[in-house]
């Protein structure tokens, strides 16, 4: 049977090699995630430089599987079968980590984690254990808030202050620890010592006696930061000079390893 010219532009392979509408497809997806979770068409044609025709066509496939969800407004919002594919993603993104956290643990002898920002909330999804015996709060699976950890300020430092005040505001700021910070402009002050020093530091605040060390992982397909955790007495300020450099390094090779695409 014939095909349709439409139908034969949307199946046609890409100058990379891949199938067209595809990664139209998957480029919408992203540019509602961007936008949000919500856009209309007229946005979406602005902002991909598609006409209107072929972005409605890749709209009604993305909902009739479920990936996006057609509003009352007649707006468009991510749908819900996209969690499921997040979920499992996240847990994938932990294991891919794990032989990085392992070189962080042989070459700083300390507990490394990899945490990522979910909604309002800081989530570990790795954790390769130092080989001390010392057991700390953090666990694959735990949630906290961001204020009272490394990694949370390491996830929130390139964020508008408008929109961590937002987020303080709805999640609270309780202390953990007598020396928690507890007050927005404290954060925003602690967030501003992480722009300048390129590194974050838990000082006692989650846990009494523990220190962490954090930096973000850069141009993570979603927000993510790797850690180091150990006994104030080890993590010292020399310690700390010592150990910075090696997180930077190891957080630059995971960010490309996750960007490589890997064989066809």
């Amino acid at each position: 049977m014939p095909t349709s010219s439409a139908s034969t532009t949307d199946s046609a392979r890409s100058n990379g090699g891949g199938v067209q509408s595809l990664e139209r497809a998957f480029d919408l997806l992203e540019r509602m995630a961007d936008a949000g979770g919500e856009v209309g068409l007229s946005e979406l044609s602005a902002s991909s430089g598609l006409p209107l025709p072929t972005i409605h066509r890749l709209m009604r496939t993305l909902v009739a599987c479920g990936y996006v969800r057609q509003q009352a407004n007649r707006r468009y919002a991510l749908g819900p079968r996209l969690i499921r594919l997040g979920e499992s993603a996240s847990r994938l993104l932990g294991t891919w980590a794990r032989p990085y956290l392992a070189r962080l643990v042989e070459e700083t002898g300390e507990t490394a984690n990899m945490a990522l920002l979910d909604g309002d909330e800081i989530v570990y999804v790795a954790q390769v254990p130092s080989k001390h015996s010392m057991r700390m709060f953090t666990e694959v699976g735990r949630r906290v808030l961001p204020h009272s950890t490394g990694v949370g300020k390491a996830l929130l430092a390139n964020t508008p202050d408008n929109e961590v005040r937002a987020l303080l505001s709805r999640t609270g700021m309780p202390a953990a620890t007598e020396k928690t910070i507890v007050t927005p402009d404290g954060f925003l002050a602690a967030l501003e010592d992480v722009r300048r020093a390129g590194y974050a530091v838990d000082d006692n605040e989650q846990e009494i006696g523990v220190r962490c060390l954090a930096v973000s992982v850069p141009n993570s397909p979603t927000a993510a930061a790797i850690s180091i955790s150990g006994p104030a007495g080890r993590v010292t300020d020399d310690a700390t000079n010592r150990i910075v450099p090696i997180l930077q390094q190891v957080a630059s090779e995971l960010s490309e390893a996750l960007a490589s695409s890997g064989p066809a």
